[in-house]
């Protein structure tokens, strides 16, 4: 009797569990979006091949410019570091939902390892240095060069490589939350940079509250 009644427990878990992706699915390809990954990349394009830091600044006026309400304030733009699949990198948040995210990455020193594999899409679009990827299932690898735009889409899992002075614009959509886990796992079981790691959340939770607060003065409640 107690083998069955787990058994029904588990059935309705994994049923719970299906539904609930499938309507989280259903949320994402139907909610309307800030930004897009076209736009994004066409702007990170004009500033490509210029000083990453002068490139940076102008990439972040023309956001305030045509996103008003959705980006970081200068106060709490922060560069942080990011250790995830044996790479280290840094990044500055600009924007943060439970479905979108905008930031400024690259790293000083070369650097490499496993991409992650994620429930979101993402593009990159390199302002300067050169950025390699290796895709699973091929036996070659790509360069990527400033003005280039990378496309990891969702599910995929790539080798990636980037040399020293190498920065770009990333755009993020999907369930972000589930990118978390690879982008804090090294932190948490390797460098146990504890501090890195509130520096990432606290972003986070600010991209978040600020969202928020757009959406309901948007909306009229605030």
């Amino acid at each position: 009797m107690s083998i069955i009644k787990t058994s029904l427990k588990l059935l309705l878990f994994a049923g719970v569990t299906v539904l609930s992706m499938l309507l989280l699915r259903h949320w994402m390809a139907t909610k309307p979006y800030v930004f897009n990954k076209e736009d994004v990349a066409k702007l990170a394009k004009q500033y490509a091949g210029q000083d990453h830091e002068q490139a940076f600044s102008k990439v972040v006026v023309e956001l305030r410019k045509r996103y008003p309400g959705h980006i970081l304030p200068d106060e709490d733009l922060q560069w942080v570091f990011v250790n995830a699949g044996g790479w280290m990198g840094s990044m500055c948040l600009l924007h943060a939902s439970l479905t979108e995210y905008l930031l400024l990455f690259g790293t000083a020193v070369d650097t490499g390892g496993h991409s992650g594999r994620y429930w979101a899409e993402i593009s990159d679009t390199i302002i300067s240095g050169t950025f390699r990827q290796w895709k699973e299932g091929s036996t070659k690898s790509e360069i990527y060069y400033p003005g280039d735009s990378i496309l990891h889409a969702v599910g995929e899992a790539t080798s990636v490589q980037w040399t020293a002075g190498t920065w770009m614009v990333e755009y993020g959509r999907g369930f972000i939350p589930s990118t978390l886990g690879f982008a804090l796992a090294d932190t948490l079981f390797s460098t146990q940079d504890f501090l890195t790691m509130f520096y990432t959340v606290r972003v986070y939770i600010k991209g978040l509250l600020l969202e928020a607060g757009t959406l309901l003065t948007e909306a009229g409640v605030l």
